[in-house]
């Protein structure tokens, strides 16, 4: 290239923009969501089952491994990772929204297509606070109960609410489980479907998505809230309320996106 010819200029990524947002948003989504659930109810159930599955085999392998106590601190911290597989329910939020048809190939295709980017990158970031959740509620039980053994749930929950040691277990636990709740959340409530939807990368994502938080603290929060009662409702059933709400809070979930974060 000869000294003459011009150098192109770089070009930054347009600023993303976050904007204000209120309770009625908040609805808007959530009945959004389940319109969408309604419209493609089988591909909503499919990314359900594949939870429930999940959640089940988890159970079944502790029972195996005479270890039934683990399910309850694996069942809390087993919703966190819920952001990441809800990526296909985005996909198909986003069609619906576009008048797209709902392909199975192409949806199937497009979450696929993640492995090279950035929202790979962002499943280790949620697989490592789930691994810290888990790792956190190891080294409480042996500060406050010792390496003890459980022979079933009912024992274990015997020993937490009815003794010192125990309820000091729960309350520590309660308030480091939350902590990381919430940072989770800061981190992947706006960030994993603005992944999808834009050419970025994580950081600038995840700085996004502290920033959605903080700029609707109020709002934010109550979403977070919503999410964790529903979810930890649909844990109850052995897993299986995870079918419906799951796929109607990842529809939900890219509605609210749409509406925090501007259009580019």
């Amino acid at each position: 290239m000869s000294r003459d010819e011009a150098v192109p200029a770089y070009v930054p990524p347009p600023a993303i923009k976050i904007n204000e947002i209120g309770f009625d948003d908040i609805r808007a989504a959530l009945r959004a969501g389940w319109r969408d659930f309604t419209r493609a109810p089988l591909i909503g159930l499919f990314f359900g089952a594949i939870y429930v599955a999940g959640g089940i085999l988890i159970l079944l392998l502790l029972s195996v491994y005479h270890q039934p106590w683990w399910i309850i601190p694996i069942a809390v911290g087993f919703p966190l990772i819920g952001p990441f597989v809800a990526v296909g329910l985005y996909e198909v939020s986003r069609r619906l929204a576009a008048g797209q048809p709902i392909v199975w190939g192409e949806v199937l295709s497009v979450i696929w297509a993640q492995r090279s980017r950035q929202i790979g990158w962002m499943a280790f970031v949620v697989l490592f606070i789930f691994w810290m959740w888990l790792y956190e509620v190891r080294m409480l039980l042996a500060i406050f109960l010792g390496f003890k053994s459980f022979s079933s749930i009912d024992a274990f929950l015997t020993v937490v609410t009815t003794t010192a040691e125990g309820l000091g277990f729960l309350a520590v636990g309660t308030v480091v489980g939350a902590f990381l709740s919430f940072i989770l959340f800061c981190t992947t409530v706006v960030a994993i479907p603005l992944l999808l939807d834009r050419e970025t990368d994580l950081i600038t994502a995840i700085i996004a998505s502290f920033r959605s938080v903080f700029r609707n603290p109020a709002p934010m929060i109550g979403w977070g809230f919503i999410v964790a009662t529903l979810m930890a409702l649909a844990l109850l059933p052995v897993f299986l309320g995870l079918l419906v709400v799951l796929p109607v809070l990842g529809h939900a979930t890219w509605h609210l996106y749409t509406r925090v974060v501007a259009p580019p």
